[in-house]
């Protein structure tokens, strides 16, 4: 399915747990992982959206999720609703164990995203 509508403009938004208390490195790097990953995918399947978020300045806003249900969740309402996803899952070598879920990185039209995002806050 095409993500193209009659919304013009498009954003990534990258959605942290607040819960982990990662430092400003780990938490910089997470996020990075979240950012490469939905570009590479919006880049394998909807090469548009993700020229177009390019050619409008490549918006990312970063917000905080209270825990890992609350990011499950979210990932799953955005992959449902047929957004650009990813879930970081931590390699576990320095600051958290293995495997645990940090941040969900989602492209997709504006309004779109922020109809699943809107009452988050800012990082």
């Amino acid at each position: 399915m095409s993500l193209e509508s009659n919304d013009p403009s498009s954003t990534m938004v990258l959605v942290v747990r607040s819960d982990l208390k990662l430092s400003s490195g780990k938490l910089v790097a997470q996020t990075g992982h979240a950012a490469v990953e939905v570009v590479l995918k919006a880049r394998k399947s909807e090469l548009s959206l993700l020229t177009r978020w390019r050619e409008e300045g490549a918006r990312k806003i970063s917000l905080k999720i209270p825990d890992e249900n609350a990011l499950k969740r979210l990932f799953e309402d955005a992959k449902d609703a047929g957004l650009v996803t990813y879930l970081v899952k931590d390699a576990g070598h320095t600051e958290i164990p293995p495997g645990t879920l940090t941040v969900v990185g989602i492209l997709g039209p504006k309004r779109a995203v922020d109809a699943l995002v809107g009452e988050l806050p800012l990082l």
